[in-house]
């Protein structure tokens, strides 16, 4: 009888290396894609809102100083900043409003600069404090966590629509939280000359970025013709996205000025 040789199949050790330090170096792409994304997430929910906010803050302070200095003696002349100009936008397109001349025998000032802050948004309800600028373009006043004021729309406390755009999330987001604005709330304008009161009147859940009606100088939705209004008056309206995170859509809310106060 034969005896039999046991045969011994020896496995490919080299191969299991291969295979061993292709896993590894998948796993370190992995983790290393994951680090990269959680380091942009943080800068784009942290760190702009942290640089526009304390940008945003000390231009407030800016703009009360040069206020008080010039209540002071520094001889400002009275009268209404008239706006123009044109942007790219973060908001609804189009507008229907007017810039206003500026009344009460009163002389007008010059159009404020492009990007420029001249004026200050407080809204109570949900502690904001925040400048206003000049145009609705990102670089320029949006990502500064300023508020835009939307071109060819009324000034502050003139006839018609003073409506304004920002952002509601990131670079600030000063416009978070307006959707807990209801009616009756304060909202005030300061500029140079005066401070005005609004109080929140309408509020428009959701409607297209394009629908400009929603700040024409009557605001009235074209997409959703019940919202809006029919008779000419001195609005505000504060335009931001919705959902949060999103910009698919809008989210508008109105107010009528109930109160002037000169400086």
């Amino acid at each position: 009888m034969r005896e039999r040789i046991p045969v011994v199949v020896q496995r490919n050790s080299r191969g299991r290396r291969v295979a061993a330090r292709g896993l590894w170096t998948g796993a370190e792409l992995v983790v290393t894609l994951g680090v990269v994304l959680l380091l942009l997430v943080v800068h784009q929910l942290w760190w702009t809102n942290r640089q526009a906010r304390s940008g945003a803050e000390h231009q407030v302070r800016a703009l009360q100083q040069e206020w008080g200095e010039e209540s002071r003696g520094a001889g400002a002349v009275p009268g209404v900043d008239p706006g123009g100009g044109s942007g790219d936008s973060g908001g609804p397109s189009g507008s229907g409003g007017s810039g206003g001349a500026s009344g009460g025998g009163r002389a007008a000032r010059a159009a404020p600069r492009w990007d420029q802050a001249y004026a200050v948004i407080r809204i109570p309800r949900i502690g904001l404090a925040a400048p206003v600028a000049q145009g609705i373009s990102k670089s320029g006043v949006l990502d500064k966590g300023y508020v835009g004021h939307y071109p060819r729309t009324a000034q502050p406390g003139r006839p018609g629509n003073f409506a304004l755009a920002g952002h509601r999330n990131t670079h600030g987001e000063p416009f978070r939280y307006i959707n807990r604005l209801r009616r009756g709330d304060r909202i005030t304008v300061e500029t140079r000359d005066a401070v005005y009161t609004y109080t929140v009147d309408r509020t428009l859940a959701g409607t297209s970025p394009r629908d400009g009606g929603v700040i024409a100088a009557v605001p009235r939705s074209n997409v959703k013709p019940y919202a809006g209004y029919t008779e000419a008056g001195s609005y505000v309206t504060l335009t931001t996205c919705t959902p949060e995170f999103t910009s698919r859509y809008r989210l508008v809310v109105w107010g009528k000025l109930v109160d002037v106060r000169s400086r």
